[in-house]
């Protein structure tokens, strides 16, 4: 199946995504106080490429990740 997955993504520009085996642990106060550098790389893993300001990423997080 992987390299199924691999070959189809090589006709599209050689874009690769998997999505990750674990859901993301983080409480909204630790989302609160994440860097940018590190909530981008969060939410690529995920394939969401959310563009906008550090608070606009931070909201955008705490709403898909959290459920309470």
């Amino acid at each position: 199946m992987e390299l199924v997955l691999r070959e189809k993504s090589e006709e599209r520009d050689n874009f690769w995504f998997q999505m990750p085996v674990h859901y993301p642990r983080y409480s909204k106060k630790d989302y609160e106080e994440m860097p940018e550098w590190q909530l981008d790389r969060l939410l690529a893993q995920y394939g969401l490429l959310v563009t906008g300001d550090l608070n606009s990423k931070r909201s955008f997080a705490i709403g898909a990740f959290l459920w309470a």
